[in-house]
């Protein structure tokens, strides 16, 4: 029986490498429609909770875990991956201190299944990474194993689109762009996907795969940085953003909105637009107008600390030695996702200046370790208290904070995410 012919049969063992905010969604997608899967993770301690039916990442629920529980296992031992049909590389691709791709996580991981792999296998990549990682690099690193990419195995990139919490869309809902090293590759790939999703989509290469998903985040980047420079013009000009925001965006066509905020965060807009600028530079393109909205998006935790100092000093209180609360840790409303957060930053240049900064955050009692701020770790959220803090400095619109009544609060409160209204507020 052929790959082809095992995953509409649904026979085809599924292996997932990376149980995160994208792996997991797509793990428990293949288990619900009957596929045996197989989800592979460094991390030890996400292999024991999903083994025992409990969830880690809080929107999605313990329940939609074990409803899923029949169909999947999850393991550290990677030597497993020769018993598996398909494979889906789902790990994170970040930025370096210099801006620059950190492959280290696609490229070992690439290099344990190339340990492993066997002939007629699916290997997929979701990472989202720059036009070319997987014809070149990802095909060579897989062939070091003596198989052919194409002949002997097949190979497709098909980029990850999750919007963790999103209500409205899911990894089920959301059409899938497909691409194949070659219309073999393309055809297994699309099979598989088309069990999982509504529709897929297939374009004619990895490359167009790769370069489709780049071209999203930096249109959304791009974007974003428009209305935070908006942002900053019209405030001197006494002209309320949000409310010219909710205006334009009643044009029925020719305008989507945006809003601005205190910097971007999440795994894929801060980060995304920067794997094109890398890769173009090696062809003697200059992406300038990438690499401007990136340092408008930068530049704007920095906008944010000159209106907490303003803020402060109208109270007559200088930033050194204040206690600030900041409102919101994760990177957008209502997750327990802090990668990428401007949050960190605004809690490290606050800090810098005497300030003394704590934290609240519904979803994230505790800071975890990261990469870029490791002193961090440990942190933990405190009480939205009113006579606790010279100043609130609201950075994530968690639905928690819009029953919270400002109105008692004593301290100035800066409000970069519109959610508070009244003339207490400096807007942000």
């Amino acid at each position: 029986m052929g790959l082809e012919e095992k995953i509409l049969s649904k026979q085809a063992r599924v292996g997932v490498i990376g149980l995160g905010y994208v792996g997991l969604p797509l793990a428990m997608e293949f288990a619900k429609n009957d596929f045996k899967v197989t989800g592979f993770d460094i991390d030890r301690g996400k292999v024991e909770k999903l083994n025992a039916g409990q969830s880690y990442i809080r929107y999605i629920s313990t329940e939609a875990i074990r409803a899923a529980r029949d169909n999947l296992v999850a393991t550290s031992d990677f030597s497993l991956l020769s018993g598996m049909d398909c494979i889906i590389i789902c790990v994170p691709t970040p930025l370096s201190k210099n801006r620059e791709p950190d492959m280290t996580y696609v490229f070992e991981t690439t290099g344990t299944v190339a340990k492993y792999i066997v002939k007629g296998q699916l290997i997929s990549l979701e990472s989202t990474t720059y036009p070319g990682t997987t014809d070149e690099d990802v095909r060579k690193i897989l062939e070091r194993s003596g198989l052919k990419a194409g002949t002997d195995f097949y190979l497709a990139f098909s980029p990850e689109r999750e919007d963790p919490n999103n209500h409205e869309f899911n990894t089920r809902t959301i059409p899938k762009v497909v691409g194949g090293l070659n219309e073999e590759s393309l055809k297994v790939a699309k099979a598989l996907y088309d069990q999982i999703v509504v529709k897929t989509v297939p374009v004619s290469s990895t490359r167009i795969a790769e370069a489709a998903k780049i071209l999203e985040n930096t249109f959304r980047a791009v974007n974003i940085a428009l209305v935070n420079e908006l942002k900053v013009t019209f405030m001197k000009m006494g002209i309320d953003i949000w409310e010219v925001i909710e205006a334009a965006k009643t044009k029925p066509f020719g305008f989507m909105a945006f809003y601005p905020g205190p910097g971007l965060g999440g795994h894929c807009i801060p980060i995304d637009p920067f794997y094109l600028t890398w890769k173009a530079r090696e062809y003697g393109v200059a992406t300038r107008f990438i690499e401007l909205a990136g340092e408008i998006n930068s530049s704007m935790p920095d906008f944010v600390v000159e209106r907490v100092a303003e803020a402060l000093n109208s109270v007559g209180r200088p930033v050194n030695g204040s206690r600030i609360l900041m409102l919101g840790l994760a990177y957008k409303a209502n997750v327990d996702d802090h990668r990428e957060s401007p949050s960190f930053h605004l809690m490290q240049k606050l800090e810098a200046k005497g300030a003394k900064v704590s934290y609240n955050d519904p979803y994230i009692p505790i800071i975890g370790m990261t990469r870029e701020f490791p002193e961090y770790a440990g942190r933990r959220s405190v009480p939205v208290i009113d006579d606790n803090f010279d100043a609130l400095l609201i950075a994530t619109a968690h639905d928690d904070y819009k029953s919270i009544d400002f109105s008692k609060f004593k301290c100035p409160i800066i409000d970069t995410r519109n959610l508070v209204k009244g003339p207490v507020v400096f807007k942000s």
